[in-house]
């Protein structure tokens, strides 16, 4: 995977040791691996484990959870926990998978964090729960804002928008890092866009997470400019540049083998 730059977040200079100290390493930031985060967190008890390694549910995310820096051992845990020729999102590690690994996807992506988002809740944003499930994959399934299965809904808080009786647009909370939640699940009916619904519930869940005492961030491929755009008028801004890459385990192999 490609190694993410260096975040925007600095530290404090006046917090800098003296000449002839040594500098600590710094701690990880929550985003930097904020699956992991959120795993080893407030979704631990969703969590699904081999070794250092972690995972969602199967109808619940795609993703998996590695340490920064994996090894040998890392990639034999993917392989037992996941099975041969499972495709495997990955994100938050520094090097590649181990020869044999097929990548199956590599798409450049954008983190941004919350840099004064006008949040708000709204009146006709309405809680979506497991009885809206059927109708909230079928949104997805036509305004593919990303990955959403039947039980996502149970990450964190969804609101929707109903036109005559009918969901059109909706927007959701996915990662929980410590101190941070994703945005996620932001999309639109096509017949409704334009009309600042994705805007409004972006506020509205915004709103919600502040309420807690997190902040908002939220992911991107970089190709959507005309998102990264939309995001930034929203009051959004780029924290760093990641990898959004997905790799297969070997059918067969020493790779494969638990």
């Amino acid at each position: 995977m490609p190694t993410p730059t260096s975040h925007l977040l600095t530290a404090d200079a006046d917090a800098a040791p003296g000449p002839g100290h040594p500098v600590p390493p710094a701690a990880p930031h929550p985003l930097d691996n904020p699956v992991r985060a959120a795993l080893l967190g407030a979704h631990a008890h969703l969590a699904e484990r081999r070794g250092e390694v972690l995972r969602y549910p199967v109808d619940v995310s795609p993703f998996a959870a590695l340490p920064e820096r994996p090894d040998e051992q890392t990639w034999r845990d993917v392989a037992a926990l996941f099975g041969p020729g499972a495709v495997v999102p990955v994100t938050g590690i520094l090097g590649s998978a181990p020869a044999g690994w097929e990548v199956v996807m590599d798409l450049a992506g954008v983190q941004l964090v919350d840099a004064g988002v006008a949040a708000a809740p709204d009146d006709e944003a309405i809680p979506l729960g497991p009885a809206d499930v059927p109708e909230m994959l079928a949104l997805v399934e036509r305004a593919k804002p990303g990955p959403f299965l039947p039980r996502t809904i149970a990450l964190g808080h969804y609101l929707g928008i109903r036109r005559g009786g009918v969901l059109v647009a909706m927007a959701g909370e996915r990662l929980h890092p410590p101190g941070w939640t994703e945005i996620s699940a932001v999309c639109t009916a096509e017949g409704h866009r334009g009309q600042g619904l994705a805007t409004r519930l972006v506020h509205a869940v915004a709103a919600g997470i502040r309420a807690r005492g997190e902040t908002p961030f939220l992911h991107a491929a970089a190709s959507n400019t005309d998102a990264i755009r939309l995001y930034e008028s929203l009051g959004f801004e780029l924290r760093r540049r990641v990898g959004f890459r997905s790799v297969r385990v070997p059918a067969t192999g020493p790779e494969a083998r638990p």
